[in-house]
């Protein structure tokens, strides 16, 4: 259950429509969740009350993840680094603390080192940081793999705000569609030939895309659905 101090809000970008956490005031910080089948912004609720005691918080579902609209193509890094811009220009968030989990870590440090004037610190948590990680298998999760990862991740997992929050993901998976896109982005992204860049020719890409966007090339590991 969302805390009376974070509002959900909704922006339009070029992509559709864009879920968003918001909360507190101060200098911006934008959360990047990670990987995850049904992640979103919520992934990061439950650190949103403290942070908002002393910033202005943003909790963005990155396209083709949570409760917003999705692109019915292949795209991976560059996009997402170009969505993150748009999210910003979108909210007039000129800067940011921008921090970036699990493979989204990734998108953190790139744009970082595209738009270092676009962040102000940068600060990657379970993040294997530049490379080219990827998810190279996946199923689509039961309820009880989702109630699983809860107990192992959630204090008080059995509470009815934590059991609101699993009922909340495993819907999040069965939205028509859904499936189908997530697929989509984890084959561009695992192809070496397009995980660094935009599909040539699907005018995905936002503001800019270029070959210079991939700055590694080597492998760190497998993340699971859950990252």
């Amino acid at each position: 259950m969302t805390s009376q101090l974070v509002q959900r809000r909704q922006v339009e970008l070029s992509h559709g429509m864009t879920h968003y956490l918001e909360s507190g005031t101060g200098e911006p910080v934008i959360l990047l969740h990670g990987v995850g089948f049904w992640t979103g912004g919520d992934y990061w609720l439950r650190n949103m009350d403290e942070l908002s005691r002393s910033y202005h918080v943003y909790a963005p579902d990155f396209a083709g993840w949570g409760d917003g609209d999705r692109l019915d193509v292949e795209y991976s890094f560059a996009y997402l680094v170009d969505f993150v811009r748009e999210f910003q220009d979108a909210l007039g968030i000129a800067s940011a603390h921008v921090v970036g989990h699990s493979m989204e870590g990734w998108v953190a440090s790139l744009l970082g080192y595209e738009s270092p004037n676009r962040v102000r610190t940068l600060i990657l948590t379970a993040s294997e940081g530049i490379s080219t990680r990827t998810l190279t298998t996946f199923s689509p999760p039961e309820y009880e793999d989702i109630m699983r990862h809860a107990l192992e991740t959630i204090d008080g997992a059995h509470t009815s705000n934590a059991l609101d929050t699993v009922d909340r993901w495993y819907n999040r998976t069965q939205l028509p569609g859904a499936l189908e896109a997530y697929r989509k982005i984890l084959s561009h992204m695992n192809n070496p030939d397009t995980s660094c860049k935009v599909q040539s020719g699907a005018q995905v890409t936002l503001h800019q895309s270029s070959d210079s966007d991939c700055l590694g090339q080597r492998g760190q590991g497998e993340p699971n659905e859950y990252g």
